[in-house]
C-alpha cells in the first residue's frame, strides 16, 4: 500500500476532534503558553498557501509546548465585520450574514483539513452579537472616561473635575464639558470619502481603495473619534519591554512620531488671532520668510483679503478633491502649488510683515496646521520658495561653504544672522531661542506627535452598531442593554450623500422615548482589537472575560501574523488594552509579549522575455499565470513559452493576489500530497521571516521525504494486506545510532525553540539519512525501537499525522498530543574526536579525525603519518611544527 497520506490524515484528524484533544481548561498547576495567529477575515476566495505559513507556524509551537508541559491556549476565530465583507456580499447579491457564514465554514475546513491544533471549542465571530456585545461594552467604556494627564491614566467620567462656574450654569453645561473629554467623541472633521463605495475611509484603508481604481476625496463629516492621542507616550515608552521585531518598533515608533521642539506665536496684522506653529527648529526662526497654512484651516477664511478670496476658494476647492496620501506623495516628488492670501504675519522677533500662503504640503492635524517657512534650512520650503518667487536666508552656517540659494542645508552648523543667538551651536541655540521667546511670551517648549485621534465610524452597514443613542436636546445616551443588535436589512446600499444605511432602518434608528440610535457603524479594527481577550473566557455571557480567566492566560506569549499590521490593528489592540488596563479590567498593559512576522509566500506570474513586449497597445502590463505557460526543459535549463503562441516567456516572483492570477489555493495541494508535507514545506522555504517563492518541486520532494520515513518503519503489504512494522532492535541501539538520535534531539530542540524551523526539519533528514546504514551494511544496525519512539515524537510538531500512525504502530496507546518532548543525555552529546586541520607550509592539505585527548606531539605525529604530509613535504624534514590544540597541524618547510 504504502504511504497513503488521505487515509492517515483523515483518519487522526477524526481522532482529534472525537477526543478533543486540544481543548484546554486553567490549571494553576502547570505554566501557560497563549500561541495566538492574527484572525483572518473569511473572504470569499478561502485560504491560500500564503495564509497557511504563519498557522503552521504557530501550530508547531503549540504542539512542541504541550509536550513540554506547557498548558497550550491555541484558539482560532473570524474577523469577519467590515467593508470586504459588504462589498462581497453586494457583487454576489447576497446578505453578507449568509456570505460570511459561508465562507467562515469554507476557511474552517480548510483549517481542519491541515491539522492545526486549535481548541476549536472557542471559536468566536466577530460578527455574532454575543461576541459584539462585549465590543460595544467597551466602546462604552471609552465613551464613559477621559485621560487624567497628572496621574497619566484614564478614568470614569463621573471622576472629572468639573470646574464651579461650570457647575453653576447646570447639567447642560457639565454634560457638554465631560462630552469634551471623553476617550470617544464627536468631531466635525474631513474624512475621506468615497463616492463610488459611499464610505469613509480611515488613512490606512485609502492605499487600497485607490489603487482597486476608486476616485478618494476629502469631505467634511461628523464622526466618531478615539481619543489615542492621548497615549501617544504610553504607546512608545511600553515598546521597550516587547519582545518584537525591530522594524516593527520602528514603525510603531514612526507612526507615533514623537517630536521634541517649540510652539512660536506670530501675530496676524489687522486680525487679533495668531498663529501658532509647531517647529523641531527653533533655532531658524529669523531665517522664517513666509507661513503656510494647510487649506483646511480654520483660520483662511477669515484673513483672506478680499482680493485673494476666489484664487483661494478654488484651490480650497481643489485641495478636497486630493487624498492626503496624493499630497503628500506630491510633496516628495517635489510638486509645489499653493495661493498667497494676501494676508500677512507678524514675525514675533523682527517685527517684519511676511506673506501667508496656503499649501497642499501642509496637513491639517499635523502639528498645528500651520508652519513657518525657512527655505534656506528644509527641503519642501525650498522647492516651494523657489516655485513662488519667495526670499532665502541663511542662519545656520556649517563648517563647511554652502549655497543655500540653490540647495537647503538641512544639518547642524552655528547660528548666523540670528541676533539673539549668533554664533551659538545648534543644540545650545534652540535651546537659547526657546528661552528668549518665553520671555518675549510669543513661544514655548512643547512635545508633539504625529499620531492622531482615530477616526472610529463608518457608513456603512456590516459592523458592529454604536450602543449610543441621540436625544432630542443634542446630548448622546449610553444603551445600557446590549447587545444593540444589527437589524436585518435587504437595501443595504450607502446613500450618494453619505448617509449610512442604517439610517433606512426607520423603526430600528427611532427609540419610543422620541430619541434616535447612532446610525453609523464601528471600523473593522473593532472586533480584532480584543479578540485575544475573549478568548480565555469565550462563552462568558454575564462578562467580557473573567479575571481569573484573563490573569492565568495574559498576555499573548507568542503572536505571529504580517508586518502589514504594524501601525494599524497592532497600535490599536495597544491602545485599548492600556485602556482596560487602566480602568481595572484587565492585569496587563500590553497584550502582546513576543510578535513574530513571517515572511511572504510568492506566486509565480510570467511576463516577455522581450522588454519590447512587455506592455500592451493601452499601455497595460502583459502578465501571464501557470495555465497560459507551456514549460519544457533544454540543455538542463527550463524554459517557459505562452501556450498560444509560442512567446518566450520567463517566470517573476509576486505576491499573491487574486487580481494576478497566482494564488496557489492549499486544498490541492493537501488533496495531492498531505496536509504533513504542505506543513513541512512551507517551513522548510527558509527562514520564518523571510519572503520565498511557493514550487511545487520542492513541496514533491518533502514529499518524498515522508514517504522515505514511512518505508523506515514500514514494510510493504503483499496484495491486500496492510503495511506492517519492520523488525526493530531493542532500545536506542548502537552507540553510533543513539549518538546520532541524542544530537537530533538536541538540535531539533534547540531549533524549534529558536522557531528555525527549516532547519530543525534539516535535522530529521539527516537521522532518516544516517541511523540505518546503505547497502550491506543494513542489517547491522536495524532502525532500534527506542530511537524510532523519540524520533517519532520529534516529527509531531511538524507533522502529526504521520507521526501519530508511527507512534500508533510502534505499540503506544492514546495521542502524541499527551506526550514528552524526548531529553538528550548529555553524555552522548560529547564528542571524543574532532576533526584536525593539517596544514604544509600554511596551506591546507587535508584532515582526520583526532582523539580530543592527544597531545600536541601526538597530534603532529598523528598529521606526519598521512600521505598528503608526505606527498608535499617530498622526503624533506619540515623546519617548523606548529600545532593548535583542537584546531590544526602546520607543517613549515
Amino acid at each position: 500500500m504504502g504511504y497513503d497520506h488521505q487515509a492517515i490524515e483523515s483518519r487522526w484528524q477524526a481522532h482529534w476532534q472525537e477526543h478533543r484533544s486540544f481543548e484546554v481548561e486553567i490549571d494553576p498547576k502547570r505554566p501557560k503558553f497563549y500561541v495566538l495567529d492574527m484572525f483572518p477575515y473569511p473572504s470569499g476566495n478561502g485560504l491560500h498557501v500564503g495564509h497557511v505559513e504563519g498557522y503552521t507556524a504557530t501550530d508547531i509551537i503549540a504542539r512542541y509546548k504541550r509536550m513540554r508541559g506547557f498548558n497550550v491556549l491555541h484558539p482560532m476565530g473570524w474577523d469577519a465585520f467590515g467593508l470586504p465583507a459588504e462589498r462581497y456580499a453586494m457583487k454576489t447579491g447576497r446578505h453578507p450574514e449568509q456570505t460570511t457564514a459561508e465562507n467562515c465554514a469554507n476557511f474552517r475546513s480548510q483549517l481542519q483539513r491541515l491539522g492545526f491544533s486549535y481548541d476549536w471549542s472557542r471559536e468566536v465571530n466577530t460578527t455574532d452579537p454575543g461576541y459584539y456585545k462585549w465590543t460595544q461594552w467597551i466602546f462604552l467604556q471609552l465613551w464613559g472616561s477621559y485621560y487624567d494627564r497628572d496621574r497619566q491614566c484614564a478614568r470614569p467620567i463621573e471622576e472629572l473635575p468639573i470646574p464651579d462656574e461650570l457647575r453653576a450654569q447646570g447639567p447642560a453645561a457639565v454634560a457638554a464639558y465631560q462630552d469634551g473629554r471623553r476617550l470617544a467623541y464627536l468631531q466635525d472633521s474631513p474624512v475621506n470619502w468615497c463616492p463610488d463605495l459611499r464610505v469613509v475611509l480611515a488613512n490606512e484603508e485609502v492605499a487600497e481603495v485607490v489603487d482597486a481604481g476608486h476616485e478618494v476625496v476629502r469631505k467634511p463629516m461628523k464622526q466618531w473619534m478615539l481619543r489615542i492621542t492621548e497615549y501617544a507616550e504610553r504607546l512608545l515608552a511600553d515598546l521597550e519591554g516587547l519582545d518584537w521585531p525591530p522594524h516593527v518598533l520602528e514603525i510603531q515608533r514612526n507612526w507615533v512620531g514623537r517630536s521634541e521642539g517649540g510652539e512660536i506665536d506670530f501675530g496676524i496684522v489687522g486680525h487679533d488671532d495668531t498663529l501658532t506653529v509647531f517647529t523641531t527648529r527653533p533655532d531658524t526662526l529669523y531665517g522664517a520668510t513666509y507661513m503656510v497654512l494647510a487649506p483646511e484651516h480654520p483660520l483662511v477664511d477669515t484673513i483672506t483679503t478680499d482680493a485673494q478670496r476666489s484664487a483661494v476658494a478654488a484651490y480650497v476647492d481643489a485641495t478636497l478633491h486630493r487624498t492626503e496620501r496624493d499630497r503628500q506623495s506630491a510633496s516628495i516628488e517635489g510638486i509645489k502649488t499653493g495661493v498667497d492670501t494676501g494676508a500677512r504675519a507678524r514675525h514675533p522677533l523682527t517685527g517684519e510683515a511676511i506673506p501667508i500662503w496656503i499649501a497642499d504640503y501642509v496637513i491639517l492635524g499635523y502639528g498645528t496646521g500651520a508652519i513657518m517657512a525657512v527655505p534656506a534650512h528644509d527641503e519642501r520650503d525650498h522647492a516651494f520658495a523657489k516655485a513662488m518667487g519667495l526670499p532665502i536666508i541663511q542662519v545656520v552656517a556649517p563648517e563647511h561653504e554652502v549655497d543655500v540659494q540653490a540647495e537647503a542645508f538641512v544639518g547642524e552648523g552655528v547660528a548666523v544672522n540670528s541676533p539673539a543667538i549668533d554664533g551659538l551651536p545648534t543644540l545650545r541655540a534652540k535651546a537659547k531661542m526657546l528661552e528668549h521667546l518665553g520671555e518675549q511670551g510669543c513661544g514655548r517648549t512643547r512635545v508633539t506627535y504625529k499620531l492622531r485621534d482615530w477616526l472610529f465610524s463608518r457608513q456603512r452597514y456590516w459592523g458592529e452598531p454604536f450602543p449610543l443613542v441621540h436625544e432630542p436636546d443634542g446630548t448622546v445616551r449610553a444603551v445600557t442593554e446590549l447587545p444593540v443588535e444589527l437589524p436585518p436589512m435587504s437595501d443595504f446600499d450607502p446613500s450618494e450623500t453619505g448617509e449610512p444605511p442604517l439610517s433606512k432602518a426607520a423603526e430600528w434608528v427611532q427609540m419610543p422615548d422620541g430619541s434616535m440610535r447612532e446610525t453609523n457603524t464601528m471600523p473593522q479594527w473593532a472586533g480584532s482589537c480584543w479578540y485575544f481577550l475573549r478568548f480565555v473566557d469565550p462563552t462568558n455571557s454575564s462578562l467580557p472575560w473573567s479575571k481569573e480567566a484573563e490573569s492565568y492566560w495574559m498576555p499573548v506569549d507568542l503572536y505571529v501574523g504580517g508586518v502589514e499590521h504594524a501601525a494599524t490593528h497592532l497600535l490599536y489592540s495597544r491602545f485599548w488594552q492600556k485602556v482596560l488596563f487602566d480602568l481595572g479590567h484587565v492585569s496587563e498593559p500590553e497584550p502582546f509579549r513576543r510578535l513574530v512576522n513571517q515572511g511572504i509566500i510568492l506566486g509565480a506570474i510570467f511576463v516577455p522575455t522581450d522588454p519590447a513586449r512587455e506592455r500592451d497597445e493601452e499601455g497595460r502590463k502583459r502578465i501571464f499565470v501557470q495555465d497560459d505557460v507551456e514549460t519544457h526543459e533544454e540543455d538542463g535549463q527550463v524554459h517557459y513559452t505562452l501556450r498560444a503562441t509560442g512567446e518566450a516567456l520567463r517566470v517573476q516572483w509576486d505576491k499573491m493576489s487574486k487580481s494576478r492570477g497566482n494564488v496557489v489555493n492549499p486544498d490541492h495541494a493537501v488533496e495531492t500530497y498531505g496536509a504533513d508535507a504542505v506543513r513541512m514545506y512551507e517551513m522548510f522555504m527558509g527562514p520564518l521571516e523571510q519572503s520565498a517563492p511557493w514550487q511545487t518541486e520542492g513541496l514533491a520532494g518533502i514529499h518524498r521525504f515522508l514517504q522515505r520515513v514511512y518505508r523506515l518503519f514500514f514494510e510493504e503489504g503483499e496484495g491486500d494486506q496492510a503495511d506492517r512494522l519492520r523488525p526493530l532492535a531493542e532500545g536506542e541501539g548502537s552507540e553510533r545510532q543513539r549518538k546520532l538520535l541524542h544530537r537530533t534531539i538536541d538540535e531539533v530542540t534547540d531549533r524549534l525553540d529558536r522557531m528555525s524551523f527549516n532547519t530543525a526539519i534539516s535535522s530529521l533528514m539527516v537521522f532518516v539519512r544516517d541511523v540505518v546504514p546503505r547497502g550491506d551494511d543494513a542489517g547491522n544496525e536495524p532502525l532500534p525501537h527506542g530511537a524510532a519512539a523519540q524520533f517519532a515524537k520529534l516529527l509531531a510538531p511538524l507533522a502529526p499525522h504521520l507521526a501519530e500512525q508511527l507512534w500508533e504502530a510502534l505499540g503506544h496507546p492514546g495521542s502524541l498530543a499527551s506526550e514528552s518532548w524526548p531529553q538528550a543525555d548529555p553524555a552522548l552529546l560529547q564528542e571524543e574526536t574532532f576533526t584536525l586541520v593539517i596544514q604544509v607550509n600554511g596551506k591546507r592539505r587535508g584532515e582526520l579525525e583526532a582523539p580530543k585527548s592527544a597531545s600536541k606531539d601526538e597530534l603532529a605525529a598523528l598529521a606526519r603519518a598521512t600521505d598528503e604530509v608526505s606527498k608535499y613535504l617530498d622526503g624533506r624534514e619540515p623546519k617548523r611544527v606548529i600545532v593548535v590544540p583542537g584546531r590544526l597541524v602546520n607543517f613549515v618547510g
